[in-house]
């Protein structure tokens, strides 16, 4: 239950507006102006942490017992100047948008038009990256094909480990101290490079530390004036933890809280990262300390409970800082994707469930909040009364937690080449992908357009919307004599957009490696103080980049329509389709009866659709898999939409299935739209076709109303849902448990449904944060029942 105390503060977050604080920018300009070109590039990154930390207003919130917040107050977000330089524009459109706006006051506005854009204009990453792209590039990226994540957000995908809880930063210094005495300036040309990046790391390590004594100092200033005798020991208790964490290695559970939101807070401050750092397996991290304690009589159930909201609330109050034009189209939410794992095995290989992992539950349960996403990482040697638990939450339809199949999440893991111990370790964050927490720098690099590929295919290489030859000429589909023929061409499209997006992800791997370096994230990440190099530049123990596959469900139907309708059964020409796409099937209606209603689909456990699905994965994984990084890893698939199934629709015409041109495409791996029509145990029969087990992570969204899943039988029904996708090695499933009804109430009366929250892709959302296309697809997917569940 939640305290009055957490009432008070989560009333405080939710009402919180989001606003852009200047702060973070003025400091980063004055540092740079003073020591750009003086001070080697780490050491430089490392002044502009410490000088941040040492200089941001702080502010300790009343009744809260884990403190520190990213700007001045909850809901105010910082700019990043070295990565996007806004126009006042931006500014302009931030503050205005009916939807993720960011109230902007005229000191703002004034500063960034007098101060910021006069320097960082032309120094930002977002201008260098443009800058240097071929005007291939650029108009593959203005035609939707693909995405650039790193656009106007730094790498940092990346998770933290226990070792935060184990050791201290005057540790962690100590060993920087170690490796720079170790290093060989006779034999080891990197030596003075490598020097250079361990000072910006001691930087770094000043930084926090800084940031929890002023913190300490702040809660002292604050006990000395307070008269309510309750409040005033609080506040003497944070100070006391200020003085110790992140200095020391936490002692206590309240400890370890506050020592991880210091780290948090110094990661996202630092740069800001795709995705938000987060805690990982915090049950895991957690239980010792919560054991230990709890034996000796100094906490209760209760208090840690307590404890663990207030630590929820953090996360709340932290918006994703703001986005414009089409990263803003891929990812349109305030939510900053921190996804805390629970459950799973631990590093021996056993169930890891523990106390804290059903406290973590009762959490998610109590607190409705956007922030931190949730996931449940379940493996078959966790007990069934924890899945039953985690569905139970689930099925009260606020999208959490998300469900993962620990066992492949290993595989997956040891696929990439991590050690058992470290894949053990690992788990899932952002919307679904894998990584080995606190060793491994993964990073999404953006999205690619499946559908679209197909659309200038079936063009002979010409972007129809636009009008320009962006694809190969791989010939006039309607002199096809075969599928076969067609695929082939598709393929040599999906290489030439691929060899495209790659040639300017590896000019922006070496921007971020040799300009932009982050030594508080390359702190907390092993390898990078024992070879002395940053995190961005290949320091980490593991460094795989991912491309994201988006409409699977699209594509595959799509082709599935002309194998099935021209090739095999001949029930229309090649030229008679093309016609009805170029006219939006207006006049055509035979035809989109045809393909709509007449074909096979995914979805359905019919092979005949589901194998050209396996088809098309399989030339995308061939296409992205093993292609090297230039910090010395590879690249591989995942296949999640965040917002971007939107975006990528509204820029293709209508495809082969029956969809209509520009509306949203098929999210993640889940069914087009209504095309599932033989209920959700098909749905898994068919994603498990799909090799999971080659991927990063994959997405599977399904919607239920809320009578399916209620009591004994519906919640059972679900759990065993759930086992079943996981048996066939399916990556990972979440759940809409809303009716078709009430989306459509809530979006033609918002004011009464202000609270409604559903799942979009990977994270969930506020209804009435979503546009209104968004909102379409979401009531347009299909409602699964267990009528027809079978396995």
């Amino acid at each position: 239950m939640k305290t009055e105390r957490v009432k008070k503060l989560r009333k405080q977050s939710l009402e919180a507006v989001p606003s852009i604080s200047i702060e973070r920018a003025k400091i980063i300009d004055e540092v740079y102006k003073e020591n750009e070109g003086v001070v080697p590039t780490a050491v430089l990154r490392g002044l502009c942490l410490k000088e941040l930390m040492s200089r941001k207003k702080i502010c300790i919130n009343d009744g809260e017992l884990i403190v520190g917040e990213r700007g001045e107050e909850p809901g105010a977000t910082p700019t990043y100047p070295e990565l996007c330089c806004h126009t006042i524009e931006d500014f302009e459109i931030m503050d205005k948008r009916e939807k993720i706006s960011f109230k902007v006051d005229e000191e703002a506005k004034n500063i960034q038009k007098d101060i910021i854009i006069p320097y960082w204009e032309k120094r930002s990453m977002r201008y260098k990256i443009l800058s240097r792209m071929t005007d291939e590039w650029k108009e593959c990226y203005a035609a939707g094909i693909f995405t650039e994540f790193m656009e106007q957000r730094g790498p940092g995908h990346t998770v933290c480990d226990d070792k935060i809880y184990k050791k201290g930063f005057i540790d962690f210094k100590s060993d920087i101290e170690t490796a720079m005495a170790n290093l060989d300036y006779h034999n080891d040309d990197e030596a003075v490079d490598k020097k250079h990046q361990l000072e910006g790391m001691i930087l770094a390590c000043d930084a926090v530390m800084a940031l929890g004594k002023r913190y300490a100092e702040y809660a002292k200033e604050l006990s000395e004036k307070e008269k309510d005798l309750v409040r005033k020991k609080e506040l003497l208790e944070i100070y006391e933890i200020c003085n110790r964490v992140p200095a020391y290695a936490p002692r206590t559970f309240r400890e370890a809280l506050q020592m991880y939101w210091f780290v948090h807070l110094c990661v996202i401050s630092e740069l800001n990262p795709w995705d938000a750092y987060n805690p990982g397996r915090l049950d895991q991290h957690l239980y010792p300390f919560y054991k230990k304690e709890v034996e000796e009589g100094n906490l209760t159930a209760e208090k840690a409970e307590e404890l663990l909201q207030c630590f929820w609330v953090k996360f709340n109050n932290q918006p994703a800082p703001p986005k414009v034009g089409v990263t803003l189209k891929e990812s349109g939410t305030y939510t900053d994707f921190a996804n805390i794992n629970v459950g799973g095995l631990n590093k021996e290989g056993l169930d890891g469930i523990n106390d804290v992992s059903y406290m973590l539950l009762n959490v998610i349960d109590e607190m409705e909040l956007l922030q931190p996403s949730s996931n449940v990482q379940i493996s078959k040697k966790n007990p069934q009364k924890f899945v039953k638990r985690a569905c139970e939450v689930s099925r009260k339809g606020l999208g959490q937690p998300s469900m993962f199949n620990a066992d492949a999440v290993i595989q997956e893991l040891l696929n990439a080449g991590k050690s058992i111990e470290d894949a053990r370790c690992g788990g899932t964050s952002g919307c679904v992908e894998v990584g080995a927490f606190g060793k491994e720098a993964y990073i999404l690099t953006g999205y690619l357009n499946l559908p679209k590929i197909l659309e200038i295919t079936l063009n002979n290489g010409i972007d129809v919307i636009s009008g320009k030859q962006l694809g190969l000429e791989t010939g006039d589909v309607s002199k096809f004599h075969s599928y076969e023929e067609l695929f082939v061409a598709y393929k040599k499209q999906l290489k030439h957009f691929v060899d495209i997006k790659m040639q300017g992800n590896r000019v922006i791997e070496k921007l971020y490696a040799t300009m932009m370096p982050v030594p508080f994230l390359s702190v907390v990440t092993d390898d990078c103080i024992t070879k002395g190099k940053d995190y961005n530049a290949g320091g980490a123990r593991y460094n795989v980049n991912y491309v994201q596959g988006v409409g699977i469900g699209t594509i595959t139907d799509s082709l599935t329509a002309i194998k099935y309708q021209v090739f095999d059964k001949n029930n229309i020409t090649m030229s008679e389709l093309m016609e009805a796409l170029k006219d939006n099937f207006k006049g055509h209606e035979e035809i989109l009866h045809l393909v709509k209603n007449k074909t096979p689909k995914y979805g359905n456990d019919d092979d005949y659709a589901d194998d050209i699905m396996k088809e098309i994965f399989e030339a995308y994984f061939n296409e992205v898999d093993g292609r090297k990084s230039i910090k010395g890893g590879v690249y591989k698939i995942n296949m999640l939409p965040t917002t971007c199934h939107v975006y990528f629709g509204s820029v293709i015409g209508a495809t082969a299935n029956g969809r209509k041109a520009y509306i949203p495409l098929s999210e993640g791996i889940s069914p087009e739209k209504g095309a599932d029509t033989n209920g959700p145990t098909a749905v898994i029969k068919s994603a498990a076709k799909m090799d999971h087990l080659k991927t990063g992570g994959t997405l599977l969204n399904q919607k239920f109303t809320p009578s399916v899943v209620q009591g004994e039988e519906g919640l059972n029904n679900m759990a065993a849902l759930v086992r079943s996708y996981f048996t066939l090695d399916g990556h990972h499933i979440q759940f809409n448990v809303i009716s078709r009804e009430t989306l459509i109430k809530a979006q033609q009366n918002p004011e009464e449904y202000k609270d409604l929250i559903v799942r979009v892709a990977g994270y969930s959302d506020y209804f009435n944060n979503l546009d209104r296309v968004l909102q379409n697809e979401i009531i347009e997917r299909t409602e699964q029942s267990f009528e027809e569940m079978s396995c």
